[in-house]
Order: C-alpha cells, then sequence, then structure tokens
C-alpha cells in the first residue's frame, strides 16, 4: 500500500519537521561498536548517554552526560565489566542513574553512574543476573514496577528478575522455538508481545507464563521483525515481505487474523527499528544501514497508521538512541530526540513542532511517565496492574525526591541512621550537650547492626511471600487448565 499523501488530514503533527544539531553540538571520535545485533546500540534519557563501543577483550558502553559535546578522548572512562561484547543496554525507568546491559557472555548486568558521570572505568556492577545458557540480546525494564526487568537470550528463553533481590522470578523456557528478535510491554506492563524467527506474533501473560494469542507469519519475509505495544492495546510490527519488501503492520489485539493497516515502503534489507511515543502516538521508523527516518502518526480513524514525514541525510546510520519524553526542550516545541550513531561520531536529530507562540504548548505535551513507579515489585509479583504515573512537563522537567530512590540492593532507612554531617551541625548548635561516651557509641553501633540484620531478614520474607503467593495464582491457573482439558474443553 502506498503513503496517503493526496488526503489533507487535520492533525498538529502535520508539520513536524526533524533538524540535526549542528557539528559543534554533536560527539565526535565515538568507536561505535561493530557487533552484528540487530539492536540500537544506544540509549538516552534526561541525564546521560550511553552507546555500545568497540572494545578490546571484552565488551563496553560509554556513559556521558547528555550535555557534553565535542571530541570524546579516547582515555574517557567506560563501563567495561562484562567478560564478551555487550549486545543492548537500557536505561531503568525509576531512576535515571541506573542502567541494564545485555552481552554475549550470558550475563545481565545493573550498573550505578554516579552523577555527572564516570570518572574511572567501572568494572563492579551492582547487581550480575546469571540465568540464561547462550548470549543475551535483549532487555526491557518494566514500565510501572519498580526493579522488575526481563531479559531474552539466544537460548530462547525470557527470563523476569527482581533485581532489588537479584531473583528470578519467572521463566519462560517453552513459549519461543526459535530466536526471540524483539520483546515490548504494554503500558501497564500485565502483557508482553514478542516476534521471533519462526515469524510468529505472539502476546504473553509473563506471570502465567502463557501464551494468550499467537499469529503465525505477521510478515512473510525471513528477515528479523520487530513490534511495540501502543498505548490503546495495539500492537505495531515491521518486517519483511514475501519480496524482500519493508513493510509496517497495525494489529488490532483482540484479533490478530488480519492486521488493520499495511504499508509497504521500499527493498531495503535494513532492520527497521520502531520507536513509539506514547504521548503523541507517534512512531519513528530507523533502518539499520538507512540513511532516513520515517514518522508515522496512528490514529483511530482510516487508514489508522498515517505517513507524516522522513527526515533524510547523506550518511547512514549504525543505530539510534531515542530520548525519554522528560529530556525534550519543551521551550523550542521539540517532541522527539534522536542520537543518530555513525561510524565515528553521534549526531543528535530533533523532531520540531513549528509554532510562533512562546508560552508552553500543552496541546503537544500532555503529561507524560514520571520516575516515580506505580508498583513495588512484590505488588507486581502478587498480580497487581497499575498505568504509569504521570507528570507536567510545564515549565520544564525536574525530577522530584522519591522515597523509592536508591532501592537497588539497599534496606529501608531507620530512624536513627541520621548522616554523620547532621548529626555535627545539631552537636555544634547545641554545645551544651554531653558528647557520647565511648562504651554508648559502642552499644548504639550494636542497635544499629542488629537493626540492619533485621530489616534484611523482613525485606526477604516480603520477597518470599510475594513470591508464594505469585506461584500460588499460577498453580491455580494451571490447575484450572487442566481441568478443562480433562473435561474436554480445551
Amino acid at each position: 500500500m502506498s503513503f496517503r499523501r493526496g488526503v489533507v488530514r487535520q492533525s498538529k503533527f502535520r508539520h513536524v519537521f526533524a533538524q540535526a544539531w549542528k557539528a559543534e553540538h554533536c560527539l565526535d571520535d565515538v568507536r561505535v561498536t561493530r557487533v552484528t545485533w540487530e539492536g540500537p546500540l544506544c540509549a538516552a534519557n534526561p541525564k546521560f548517554i550511553a552507546v555500545i563501543v568497540e572494545a578490546g577483550g571484552g565488551g563496553a558502553f560509554l556513559v556521558l552526560p547528555i550535555s557534553k559535546s565535542g571530541r570524546v578522548d579516547q582515555t574517557t572512562p567506560t563501563v567495561c565489566g562484562h567478560a564478551a561484547p555487550v549486545l543492548d543496554i537500557q536505561w531503568c525507568p525509576h531512576d535515571d542513574n541506573v542502567i541494564a546491559s545485555a552481552s554475549e557472555d550470558y550475563t545481565v548486568k545493573i550498573w550505578q553512574i554516579p552523577d555527572g558521570g564516570l570518572t574511572a572505568p567501572l568494572t563492579d556492577a551492582i547487581v550480575t543476573l546469571e540465568g540464561h545458557s547462550k548470549r543475551v540480546g535483549i532487555v526491557a525494564w518494566h514500565p510501572t514496577a519498580l526493579n522488575i526487568l526481563l531479559t531474552a537470550g539466544c537460548d530462547n528463553v525470557l527470563c523476569i528478575w527482581d533485581i532489588g533481590t537479584g531473583e528470578l522470578v519467572y521463566q519462560l523456557t517453552d513459549a519461543h522455538p526459535d530466536l526471540i528478535y524483539s520483546v515490548s510491554w504494554n503500558r501497564e506492563g500485565s502483557a508482553i508481545c514478542t516476534t521471533c524467527k519462526d515469524k510468529a506474533l505472539r502476546i504473553i501473560d509473563p506471570r502465567r507464563g502463557t501464551v494468550l494469542k499467537v499469529r503465525e507469519k505477521a510478515h512473510e519475509g525471513s528477515r528479523p521483525m520487530r513490534a511495540v505495544f501502543l498505548a490503546d492495546g495495539k500492537i505495531l510490527t515491521t518486517g519483511f515481505s514475501r519480496m524482500s519488501e519493508r513493510q509496517l503492520a497495525l494489529w488490532d489485539t483482540r484479533d490478530l487474523s488480519e492486521p488493520m493497516a499495511v504499508q509497504e515502503m521500499d527493498t531495503s534489507n535494513g532492520v527497521l527499528l520502531p520507536f513509539y511515543d506514547p504521548d503523541t502516538n507517534m512512531v519513528y521508523l530507523c533502518g539499520k544501514g538507512d540513511c532516513t527516518i520515517r514518522y508515522f502518526e496512528v490514529t483511530d480513524e482510516s487508514p489508522y497508521v498515517h505517513f507524516l514525514s522522513l527526515y533524510s541525510s547523506k550518511e547512514p546510520q549504525r543505530g539510534a538512541g531515542f530520548l525519554s519524553k522528560r529530556g525534550v526542550d519543551v521551550n523550542k516545541c521539540e517532541i522527539a530526540r534522536f542520537y543518530k550513531l555513525h561510524e565515528r561520531k553521534v549526531e543528535p536529530i530533533s523532531m520540531t513542532v513549528p509554532r510562533k507562540s512562546d508560552l508552553f504548548q500543552g496541546d503537544l505535551y500532555p503529561d507524560t511517565a514520571g520516575l516515580e513507579p506505580s508498583l513495588l515489585a512484590e505488588e507486581w509479583i502478587a498480580g497487581q496492574d497499575a498505568p504509569p504515573v504521570l507528570v507536567s512537563l510545564s515549565g520544564g522537567y525536574t525530577p522530584p525526591p522519591s522515597k523509592h530512590r536508591d532501592t537497588l540492593r539497599s534496606r529501608p532507612k531507620l530512624p536513627h541512621q541520621a548522616n554523620p554531617t547532621t548529626i555535627k551541625e545539631t552537636e555544634n548548635e547545641r554545645p551544651g550537650q554531653p558528647v557520647l561516651s565511648r562504651e554508648t557509641e559502642e552499644a548504639a553501633e550494636k542497635v544499629k547492626t542488629e537493626e540492619d540484620q533485621l530489616c534484611e531478614v523482613l525485606a526477604e520474607v516480603r520477597a518470599l511471600r510475594a513470591l508464594v503467593l505469585a506461584h500460588g495464582h499460577r498453580i491455580d491457573a494451571l490447575e484450572q487448565q487442566l481441568a478443562r482439558i480433562e473435561d474436554g474443553d480445551v
């Protein structure tokens, strides 16, 4: 199906235009990895940009402050704790200083990046996840539950982890007969959609471990497919036709028998990576090896997927990072930003809606998902779901303080665990107070240690209780399914 350019359609995104930043604002001398994995190789959030780079004798990725520009010195420290090339990276949606990386060394590692960036090579991860028997190519954070991470490996297995405890809470070993190409959570995190080398599109309930729906041969071609859940529950896929034409398709999850819309683009062989913005309902297609980025708007009106425009340049892209909405410049009506990877350069590209007014354009910036999680890990494991907690972008975004921050591998802070600086200041303000004796300090330290140990035990008990509840739900579901089979209903 060709693009419908003839019909004039009312939309505030019809005139979105893309513009590359000036050369002095690019990152130069970045040795982007040559690994043949079909991933974006880059991730960005309001604080940092991360790029997988070439590394001798292991795997590494570069993490730089988002404000950094110009030449990147070869001595710039990297995150280099993997024993083999890194294949995928993704920032945590609930903490801008935490990033997950997947590698050919069969492991997934979670890293804490200090504010301002790295001052020395980072080799010690705060959590290392070991559960795959082959290289791991996909990491996907849960959109609303704190510390829940999904990983997919070349062993055709999906794993779901609680990062706070480092435990493997769910493992799906039988859902995919072949290599998993992509995984996407729905908006509330209650289901995932996957694409596989067997050309099937699957919708899966990860907690029950059941495949809810399957569409065989979503795209006829043999090249890799990608799929992404949209905000309204539909699924958008990219793939290839039998004649090797690149395709975009929209699916209604209630009925996967036929796509709602299909658009064929060209005969290039680069895999189309879809980047979806739930606030504007726009999809950006970035093909590896392409010189273009196409963008579309998805609506409820036929033909549902409306081609808007494309950005074209002279140099092909090796990959691309998509900045979360919290990081865009609302004063310039920037609705999206890409970080295009060249062979030795990272080039920012802004998507902007032209407006004459200098006032905040509320229609372009509905409330967006903020850092605050909707659920704790144990709540999601126990069966709860919740939509994202939204924040306003009016006047730009500043992260609020959160009680859930720094929860990785940490325990609740007790009332007596005050900051040493605060204690000193309090003592200075009240010079008449006697200084604690050595015996009193030792007794306080002993109480503190005992309370720390008690907190650890309580946290482990809560995690085990949530795990038992989750497994109870799963056993109930399996027993019901068995009863239906025995009754001949299935």
